[in-house]
């Protein structure tokens, strides 16, 4: 193992600041101190710590890993709440709201909203349709409008924002240039407003729009305009404030009118032809698959692109296509599964994006479940075979769940 010491220059700055609120968690954990009796007392966990035995004990849990992450995470800090009673004006942001919850290309984009807004501004939320989403206030929503919404029906959705645009009269509208959505929903509302947007927008700066053009290549400078299609990363997500995510509704209703398309409902794609880079659930194996067709036959019944740690593909049970980390394929799925996976360094670069991650994993102190959402700690095939019964009995309008297998799950902190 390395004996170098990896910093973390954010943590730092928060310990060395006192008005931040994250500074009393990120105080260090003390390795000595001198007991009531005069006895001096060391921590037993402390990384390098020397036992009774002469032996160095390494602490792996993470805790003294760049300035105490795990106590910072541990501890439940309320950040400063945000408010603004009368707003100068709004920045309104149109999420794509994916699966009912906020994106990171979302929270991007309110980040990007936030410095837009400054002081005075407030930032609008506009959410379409069933949202799942629980956590708006530390997202940075100052106010919240959700309007109704069924299906793909943007000629309905472009009159709703007419309708925002008309009684807020935001100072700029931010959507995110994504394909699920959000880019063709901002360009047929620019061409409703008779607006050119700034699309593939990146960066703002001194009052001017930074895109990215020539399969980006090339930045487009261009003026600030009033809406902005923004790409993924185009501002640090708000994380240091809360906000009251007040709730807001139209003065008036929406105009209606005879859409042009219909919505037929979503279309049966083949997982297997669904590029790494675009699948929103994987479900990955590493060395401690041992039955490859029983993986097989789980991804298929959980309709899952199938995916594979470098191990595995060396092994050649899966084609390079299919490598999942820094040195296959960056993955930005909502939900990544990874099976008899321990988490290399690359491959947990690689899953960095995701949204939710699902360890399936025997030994519960590998670096994939400390980095997991979710952890299933059992046999990997057990657990996929239970997976295939559940999803068969689902499917067969029986009782879910009956006859599965023990298996014990943890939640990571």
């Amino acid at each position: 193992m390395s004996d170098i010491i990896r910093r973390d220059p954010r943590a730092e700055w928060i310990a060395r600041n006192r008005l931040h609120p994250l500074h009393a968690a990120m105080q260090p954990v003390q390795q000595s101190w001198m007991g009531p009796n005069g006895v001096v007392r060391k921590n037993v966990h402390g990384a390098g710590f020397i036992g009774p035995n002469g032996i160095k004990r390494i602490d792996r849990s993470g805790v003294q890993q760049g300035g105490t992450s795990r106590r910072a995470a541990s501890v439940e800090v309320q950040l400063p709440l945000h408010q603004i009673a009368a707003p100068a004006f709004y920045i309104a942001v149109v999420p794509d709201m994916v699966g009912g919850r906020l994106s990171s290309h979302d929270r991007d984009l309110l980040g990007l909203a936030h410095q837009l807004a400054g002081s005075d501004g407030a930032v609008l939320a506009v959410v379409f349709g069933e949202s799942r989403e629980t956590a708006f206030a530390t997202a940075g929503v100052d106010r919240l409008l959700m309007l109704d919404s069924e299906g793909y029906a943007p000629e309905h959705q472009v009159l709703g924002l007419r309708a925002v645009d008309n009684q807020f009269t935001p100072r700029h509208w931010l959507l995110p240039d994504s394909r699920s959505g959000g880019g063709e929903l901002g360009r047929r509302f620019a061409a409703s407003l008779g607006e050119r947007p700034a699309t593939r927008v990146w960066q703002l700066k001194d009052g001017v729009c930074i895109g990215r053009a020539g399969a980006g290549q090339q930045d487009v400078v261009q003026p600030l305009r009033r809406l902005i299609l923004a790409a993924a990363e185009c501002a640090e997500p708000v994380s240091e404030t809360r906000h009251e995510a007040l709730e807001v509704q139209l003065s008036t209703a929406a105009a209606s009118c005879l859409p042009r398309i219909e919505d037929l409902g979503a279309v049966e794609v083949d997982p297997a032809a669904i590029p790494m880079a675009e699948a929103e659930f994987i479900l990955s194996g590493g060395n401690g698959i041992k039955d490859w067709g029983l993986f097989h036959r789980a991804a298929t019944a959980l309709g899952a692109t199938e995916g594979a740690s470098r191990v595995a593909v060396d092994d050649g049970f899966m084609g390079r296509e299919r490598q999942v980390g820094a040195s296959g394929v960056w993955v930005t799925a909502r939900v990544y599964v990874a099976v008899g996976i321990s988490g290399a360094i690359q491959h947990l670069q690689g899953i960095g994006a995701c949204d939710k991650v699902v360890a399936i994993n025997l030994d519960p102190g590998c670096d994939m479940v400390k980095r997991a959402d979710v952890s299933v700690i059992g046999d990997g095939a057990a657990v996929l075979e239970a997976l295939i019964e559940a999803v068969d009995n689902w499917r067969s309008a029986t009782s879910v769940g009956a006859g599965l297998p023990a298996i014990r799950a943890t939640r990571s902190a």
